[in-house]
């Protein structure tokens, strides 16, 4: 199972991405969907989460510069991220959690220049 995502790059300090990721609908449908990322020699850590009911959960980090939202219909989800700072830089990863097993993307690097 393959989770598809896309949308990192580089951008300057204060500007903006954002990130998708697809996955199987039978997967998707399933799934509280994440977001975590990780820099050079950092644990990976939650960015955000959303659960199949829109519940979201965002790491302390955040403040307000985030948002993640999911498309079932487009089994997809979204990350928008604002205000971006310097040590937002890291590889981001999407992940599926359903109740058996855990689903992770390959990672997207985003780099913001200061």
């Amino acid at each position: 199972v393959q989770l598809q995502a896309s949308g990192g790059g580089t951008v300057q300090a204060g500007g903006s991405l954002r990130l998708s990721c697809a996955a199987p609908g039978n997967i998707f449908s399933n799934a509280d969907m994440g977001w975590y990322r990780q820099a050079p020699g950092n644990q990976r850590e939650l960015v955000a989460l959303i659960t199949g009911s829109g519940r979201t959960e965002y790491g302390e980090f955040v403040k307000g510069r985030f948002t993640i939202s999911r498309d079932n219909a487009k089994n997809t989800v979204w990350l928008q991220m604002n205000s971006l700072k310097a040590e937002d830089t890291a590889v981001y990863y999407c992940k599926a959690a359903t109740f058996f097993k855990n689903y992770w993307g390959e990672g997207t690097q985003v780099t913001v220049s200061s």
